[in-house]
């Protein structure tokens, strides 16, 4: 750990705020380690700006790919269409990152470094956690940017908007501890090589890119089911988009399920990434 982590960890014990709150405490030394990640940008820049345009470069080669033979099948432009899946996938291919990191810090000892230092059990994850959504917000501004220069163009109000963001920031929520817990249990960044495989068949398993209606019905049924399509149906609605298919209980109540999907996918993830951590042996 650098030299400088271990002393703005330390300066947080010593004097956070002048404040000797327990809350008051998690809250400094949650953002002292968010300041630490975030300070990480700075040496990666070439990679987080890789990350906030990968979204872009996915939506494109599908723009180009399908976009013009499934625009007419779903009463509008394509682009109306897969911006809000795109949206939905921005959040949760994060999973992958947050992994990643989570692991590298716990193999090369950094986690159990801060676990031996007098700071808030909570800090660490919920640093992590800070750190990534601000990651998150970043990559939504830039696709939603990236689609206006594409052309696309949202039917919505304000608080539409505002409910679909919200919307996205509980996904990645969600996606954020169940990162936290897999990194943490991961044996090394290199062991996660199957998980993240993973993360792309789910991904495709969903109605992000085309309509679930054109699949098998037994297959439409599973991508109706999947989370991120729960998510990426709502957004639509809230958007203004071509709302298509959908021809399962799942579909029908999409809207519910944007919610309590990820509410389940916390409730059972947060748990297990604190007592993970707070029982992890290296």
């Amino acid at each position: 750990m650098s030299t400088l982590t271990t002393r703005t960890a330390t300066a947080t014990v010593t004097e956070p705020d002048g404040s000797t709150s327990p809350v008051a405490r998690a809250f400094a030394d949650t953002w002292t380690i968010t300041r630490r990640d975030l300070q990480h940008w700075r040496h990666m820049i070439g990679t987080r700006v890789f990350n906030w345009l990968w979204p872009i470069i996915l939506m494109a080669l599908f723009l180009g790919l399908i976009g013009g033979a499934l625009g007419d099948d779903l009463g509008g432009s394509y682009i109306d269409f897969v911006m809000p899946g795109i949206l939905a996938m921005t959040v949760f291919i994060g999973l992958e990152g947050t992994m990643a990191a989570v692991s590298n810090d716990s193999l090369r000892g950094i986690t159990d470094r801060f676990r031996s230092l007098p700071m808030s059990g909570i800090a660490v994850v919920g640093g992590r956690c800070v750190a990534d959504l601000l990651d998150s917000l970043v990559t939504i501004v830039v696709v939603i940017a990236g689609g206006l220069a594409f052309g696309w163009r949202p039917e919505t109000t304000v608080p539409e908007a505002l409910a679909a963001l919200c919307l996205l920031l509980l996904l990645r929520i969600a996606m954020l501890w169940t990162g936290i817990y897999v990194g943490l249990k991961a044996s090394s960044p290199e062991s996660l090589g199957p998980i993240n495989i993973m993360v792309w068949p789910i991904l495709f398993f969903s109605s992000v890119f085309i309509d679930t209606s054109t699949m098998p019905r037994w297959l439409g049924v599973i991508a109706d089911a999947n989370p991120i399509s729960a998510t990426a149906t709502t957004v639509r609605e809230l958007l203004g988009a071509p709302v298509v298919g959908g021809e399962s209980w799942f579909a029908d109540n999409a809207t519910i399920l944007a919610v309590v999907w990820p509410a389940l996918i916390i409730v059972i993830f947060l748990p297990l990434a604190v007592s993970t951590y707070r029982h992890l042996r290296r």
